[in-house]
């Protein structure tokens, strides 16, 4: 029986940033991974291939330039599937090979094949040799579970891989059709559905709640709900999808639980994920799951009630982001074998790739409310800047909130272009216990996106002034400008 320090069940962020810290550390480590190549849900089927398609439609499309040359313009005048795949298939070869060189170059092992539990230090490992299946059975010190999720996919939906499709099915075969109806407004459903619509493909989305992403700025999310809407699409909120039937030339139609019915050439359901688990026969090391197949862990060490057993990643819950994924992966590996952890206690960024891109670090409005703090907002419009202006951007907002006691910074929202890289700047002057003041007193390069800091900053700090002794200051037009429209 083979024996390793440190056995990893699965190859997405988690596990393979684990899987590489606990290498580092000296210990013998094994990848598991029931795919045929490494990568995981985040390069095989999540993260990496619908932030390609992403990417794809909006340079074939033209997307960013029409704020110069108008809404017809285009790049390409008719985008197919096969544009989609071809950039597909280049970016995720280069995602695996450099993972594969990077478990190569730190000796970590890989194996291919479905793992399951035999005991709480035993894993059954199901791997093909020619045309037969053999299992082998590892033993392992410690073990981090990071297997993932799998779109949920109920009963009542009659998934059939042509046109009624979870979002697995979606991009492993992708196509430009010529109506879309996207059930589930979180992340991924938001996602696909912004994308398709600025390939100019009729887009229905369809949500059984009354709000969308409530762990972001309220502000925020009206402001994309807004864009959304005057671009054309069509926006069911509070909208529960009884059943999907199909029309008579196939189509499938959603019947909605109100009475109304909407028809498209495909049904994407995005509604929800649940946590990869099921063939892992947890039952044999005393693990539960609860209704949607996650792990419970502590939240400082990523340890499950089996004190050698961690978990990360998707399969644990949110944020489920392939970011923390691999902070959560290596502090995992970290604790495991006695080195310092990473400071847990660091405000992480969320990133939402829908078009227009929404990325939030911090404190929202509506948090800050709860806690009972006094702040103030400052407002940066995209359009308001120089570069904005340059790059024919006519939407988008950066916002700041700020603590009026102290005035440092609690929260910052954006959403437009370039907001996942804009945020960085704000992540660090929070984690840093930076001032809004840091954003006033520092140039910043002329002309950029990252003005709108300053640009908020001042408008902050006017609105801080004018109640501390009814002075206003103002140093840059465009604050000027939110100032006046304030008053």
């Amino acid at each position: 029986m083979a024996s390793y320090d440190f056995v990893v069940l699965g190859s997405g962020p988690a596990g393979r940033r684990a899987a590489i810290q606990a290498a580092k550390l000296g210990k013998s480590v094994l990848v598991v991974d029931d795919r045929s190549r490494v990568g995981g849900v985040s390069v095989h089927t999540g993260t990496i291939p619908s932030k390609t398609l992403r990417e794809t439609a909006l340079n074939l499309s033209g997307w960013r330039e029409r704020g110069f040359y108008g809404q017809s313009y285009r790049v390409k005048q008719d985008v197919c599937g096969g544009d989609l795949a071809a950039r597909l298939g280049k970016t995720l070869e280069h995602e695996i090979a450099v993972l594969e060189h990077q478990f190569a170059r730190n000796g970590v092992k890989t194996m291919i094949g479905g793992g399951r539990f035999v005991d709480p230090h035993r894993i059954a490992v199901e791997t093909t040799v020619g045309e037969r299946r053999v299992e082998e059975v590892i033993e392992a010190e410690k073990i981090l579970i990071s297997v993932g999720t799998a779109p949920f996919r109920p009963d009542s939906i009659p998934f059939n891989g042509r046109n009624v499709l979870d979002s697995d099915d979606f991009i492993r075969t992708p196509c430009v059709p010529r109506s879309l109806t996207v059930v589930g407004a979180g992340v991924i459903g938001l996602e696909y559905a912004t994308i398709f619509s600025a390939l100019d493909v009729p887009v229905t989305l369809i949500e059984p709640r009354a709000t969308m992403l409530d762990f972001m700025d309220r502000e925020i999310v009206d402001h994309l709900i807004h864009l959304m809407r005057e671009r054309g699409m069509a926006i069911r909120l509070q909208g529960e999808v009884a059943d999907i039937q199909f029309g008579p030339n196939g189509d499938p139609v959603c019947h909605l639980a109100d009475g109304r019915r909407v028809s498209s050439e495909i049904v994407l359901f995005t509604a929800g994920r649940v946590g990869a688990t099921a063939e892992l026969n947890l039952q044999s090391c005393g693990l539960p799951v609860d209704s949607r197949g996650r792990l419970t862990v502590d939240p400082v060490t990523f340890q499950t009630q089996v004190p050698h057993i961690y978990a990360a990643g998707d399969v644990i819950g949110f944020p489920s982001l392939a970011s923390t994924s691999m902070e959560q992966g290596r502090t995992a590996a970290c604790h495991a074998f006695g080195a310092p952890p990473p400071a847990t206690d660091q405000a992480f960024p969320l990133g939402i790739y829908a078009v227009p891109e929404l990325s939030a670090v911090g404190l929202t409005e509506e948090e800050a409310r709860k806690q009972g703090i006094a702040y103030e907002c400052g407002i940066a419009r995209m359009k308001e800047t120089s570069r904005g202006h340059i790059m024919g951007i006519s939407s988008g907002i950066l916002k700041l909130i700020v603590d009026i006691a102290t005035r440092r910074v609690l929260g910052v929202h954006i959403i437009g272009e370039g907001a996942t890289e804009l945020i960085h700047i704000g992540q660090a002057v929070i984690n840093l216990g930076g001032t809004v003041d840091y954003f006033v007193d520092n140039s910043f390069n002329y002309p950029t996106l990252a003005e709108a800091y300053k640009v908020a900053a001042l408008d902050a700090w006017n609105r801080l002034r004018r109640q501390e002794s009814n002075v206003v200051v103002l140093e840059h037009p465009a604050a000027e400008a939110r100032s006046a429209s304030a008053a």
